[in-house]
């Protein structure tokens, strides 16, 4: 069949679904009979060890194999053999029904760049999700990706799935895992795609899972924290770093007194560690954007700062900082020496100059580092 007039690919990852899979194949060749559609239909078996190869072969499906074990793998390896101008692909599981496919092609033919099917809006049959996924895991995982990326979608982890070849080109997905179907969501969204989403039924599926709740769970939520330097750095780093600095400040200028206990110099070293690890977090984010920007074409929303802050000034800033630290410390030497290295009073002042020299350090070499991930912005 000539490419340029095949409309639709319809890809089935398969791991061991002999149970489902001669059902689901019969159910797509029908869909693609009554709508007319000129279609391929290619199975991307994960390594099955039961008669799912077999079966699809029997009934003259394109078979291919990828041997790299993953949901994103098997998706991957189907994408770059699908020659259709519409991608679709689904579960081989038995749990969605394929009579969606001309909603979801329509949807693509009306303008959308990805559509993306929502469990939650239809009807589910009774046993066919868990009560910790339907009302925990889900919704709380596509909940936090909505907040993360601002992206309007409610059933982040469905596998029903249709986009452009176009829109899919511009995605550079990449991941092997389960994280995949967040992976896609969030890079739709990043690269401003217009996305539908549509209510679906979902049904028992046939045959025994391969999801595992909460290994695959984390993977998600994993992924969305590295992709969003905010939440996982920046946020947690300024908090720490705030509540370091005012409580160093009150300590340094007070000796308060709590319950009738008089507070020295000991809590310093607390306000001094979160003041440093702060600090570090807050540059672990600025690193991760930059990554971002560079290599996961991220918007470069850093410019203004690229533009004021450059490494030769940062570097600077972080040798004040040290500097200051070094002459507290000699200050305090100074004064040990004359009075004959008799013991000195001078642990606030030691907190403070140690707190300043580390911080100094951070910043020269922060911003080196910065610079190295920026070489390749244009």
């Amino acid at each position: 069949m000539n490419d340029e007039f095949l409309k639709l690919s319809v890809i089935l990852p398969c791991l061991n679904e002999e149970k489902s899979l001669g059902f689901c194949l019969d159910k797509i060749k029908n869909i693609i009979k009554q709508n007319n559609f000129r279609a391929e239909i290619i199975v991307v078996d994960n390594g099955s060890t039961d008669n799912s190869c077999r079966i699809a072969e029997e009934k003259g499906i394109k078979l291919i194999h990828e041997e790299k074990r993953g949901y994103g793998s098997a998706c991957l390896r189907g994408f770059g053999a699908s020659r259709g101008k519409y991608l679709f692909f689904a579960d081989s599981d038995g749990t969605y029904d394929f009579n969606e496919i001309s909603k979801f092609i329509g949807q693509l033919e009306q303008g959308y760049d990805f559509v993306i099917g929502n469990r939650l809006k239809g009807k589910i049959e009774k046993g066919a999700m868990r009560w910790l996924h339907r009302y925990i895991g889900n919704p709380l995982l596509s909940g936090i990706l909505r907040l993360f990326f601002k992206i309007k979608v409610h059933d982040a982890h469905c596998g029903m799935r249709a986009i452009t070849k176009k829109a899919l080109k511009k995605l550079d997905l990449g991941t092997a895992g389960m994280e995949f179907a967040s992976e896609m969501v969030i890079m739709a969204g990043k690269n401003g795609l217009k996305i539908k989403e549509l209510p679906i039924d979902y049904f028992k599926r046939q045959g025994n899972s391969s999801l595992r709740s909460f290994p695959d769970g984390w993977r998600h939520l994993r992924f969305m924290l590295l992709y969003s330097p905010l939440y996982l750095f920046f946020l947690p780093g300024l908090f720490l770093f705030l509540i370091g600095t005012g409580l160093m400040t009150w300590l340094y200028f007070t000796s308060p007194v709590i319950f009738g206990i008089k507070i020295y110099f000991h809590p310093m070293f607390l306000a001094a560690l979160l003041m440093v690890v702060g600090y570090q977090l807050i540059s672990f984010a600025l690193f991760a954007k930059t990554y971002a920007i560079t290599h996961l074409k991220d918007k470069p929303v850093l410019d203004k700062l690229y533009r004021h802050i450059t490494i030769e000034k940062a570097s600077l800033i972080g040798i004040f900082m040290a500097l200051i630290g070094v002459i507290i410390y000699s200050k305090i030497y100074v004064g040990w020496v004359k009075s004959d290295f008799s013991s000195l009073d001078q642990v606030k002042n030691s907190i403070v100059a140690m707190t300043l020299i580390i911080m100094g350090i951070q910043t020269i070499f922060s911003s080196f580092m910065l610079s190295i991930l920026g070489i390749k912005r244009k």
